[in-house]
């Protein structure tokens, strides 16, 4: 337990956080990375970049310095962090690690007004923050090998089958080399796929939304090859779209993350992705249908057009309202109307479409395209906690 001093202590850094916390964080992790190059084996390479990795320390540091007296009150975003801990194979002996760093980089970039109270006070804080982390993610690894068909970190897979979904998007099947049966998983959730791409010194993990529904044979990831110019390139999507093919071998962690669907949830549902965000609702699609055939379930993707729609016959079969939007049909989209509306999705739109408002709505897809469909569910009067999503990388708030 944190004493009252140390708390109060915290609290009052959080306005200096609020100012200089991607400083700190950015510090932190250029020189935790060059005294400790090996953690390149586990942190993304493009986030850091591009700086996203940062950003979302820099908030969760702030938020634990807010939530310092109230600690249940970030329980929530803990076990969010700890699920992608636990499948990208994060261990207790890497929390020393990070916390002398990022004490060191409060110190280095807060310079004199970083005092030694505050360096202490810190330094226990963060003890107790990597104690809830190192607890809540040791019980995460042990049902994960403990499930049926679980194991530990990662494990070997082969790709059965490759299957170009549309011109961006392309579906792999994988099942372990081992022969064994995989270990089951809830619709919404990822797991991490680890790779030595050629010329890189180390390994590069990312985590992609399982886009099919529990079989216990396989699992389906659908992903999209990161190459548009004004972006970073996407060093794994682009290697498993060239290189990994049919009968190659990928390393694979158990299935993580908590932005799965509620299943106990009768009310209508709604399911609203934008490009490859189609992959966990895709997921949650198929089990609702089987599990839930009465329940009122309304499907609405979003794509540039049919060429970089995937999955689409798939989603269509499955007995939901399926609505999509396009917002640049091909002249052989507008021929077939094969859309049903032009442009973005739109509050106006939505109003038309969803027959019931009292649902329960997952959205998933690009950061401005969830923020524009979360402020258009907030705009014809959907309730905030009806509306759940998930970003691909590092946390963010909508």
């Amino acid at each position: 337990m944190l004493s009252e001093k140390t708390i109060e202590i915290v609290k009052s850094t959080v306005p200096v956080l609020e100012k200089h916390g991607e400083d700190i964080t950015k510090h932190f992790y250029a020189t935790m990375l060059k005294a400790h190059p090996e953690l390149l084996n586990i942190f993304n390479h493009t986030n850091q970049k591009i700086g996203r990795q940062q950003s979302a320390l820099a908030n969760a540091v702030y938020a634990f310095a807010v939530h310092i007296d109230q600690l249940e009150k970030i329980i929530p975003d803990v076990k969010l962090i700890a699920h992608k801990h636990r499948s990208l194979g994060i261990k207790p002996e890497h929390y020393p690690i990070v916390g002398k760093y990022l004490i060191a980089a409060i110190k280095d970039v807060l310079k004199d007004a970083a005092t030694d109270e505050i360096i202490q006070a810190w330094t226990e804080a963060y003890g107790v923050l990597a104690d809830t982390f190192i607890s809540i993610e040791k019980e995460m690894y042990e049902e994960a090998e403990s499930k049926k068909g679980g194991w530990r970190d990662f494990k070997e897979f082969y790709v059965a089958n490759k299957i170009k979904e549309s011109e961006v998007i392309t579906s792999f099947y994988i099942k372990p080399k081992d022969g064994s049966k995989v270990a089951s998983f809830l619709p919404g959730q990822y797991i991490s796929v680890r790779v030595k791409t050629p010329g890189s010194e180390y390994t590069q993990i990312r985590q992609y939304s399982l886009s099919d529904a529990p079989n216990g044979e396989y699992y389906r990831i659908s992903v999209k090859r990161e190459a548009e110019e004004h972006k970073p390139k996407g060093i794994v999507s682009n290697y498993l779209h060239d290189f990994v093919n049919e009968g190659d071998t990928i390393e694979v962690s158990v299935p993580a993350g908590d932005f799965v669907l509620n299943l106990d949830n009768k009310k209508p549902l709604v399911l609203i992705s934008g490009g490859v965000g189609i992959t966990p609702l895709m997921s949650m699609l198929k089990v609702a249908s089987k599990e839930q055939p009465e329940r009122d379930i309304t499907f609405i993707h979003a794509a540039r057009n049919g060429r970089y729609h995937a999955l689409r016959e798939e989603a269509s079969s499955l007995g939901a309202k399926v609505l999509f939007c396009y917002s640049d049909p091909t002249e052989e989209d507008i021929a077939a109307q094969n859309f049903d509306k032009k442009g973005y999705i739109t509050s106006e739109w939505l109003q038309e479409v969803i027959e019931n408002k009292d649902a329960d709505y997952y959205i998933c897809g690009p950061v401005p395209f969830m923020k524009a469909v979360y402020q258009a569910l907030v705009d014809i009067g959907v309730k905030e906690e009806a509306i759940h999503y998930e970003f691909f990388g590092p946390s963010m708030k909508l």
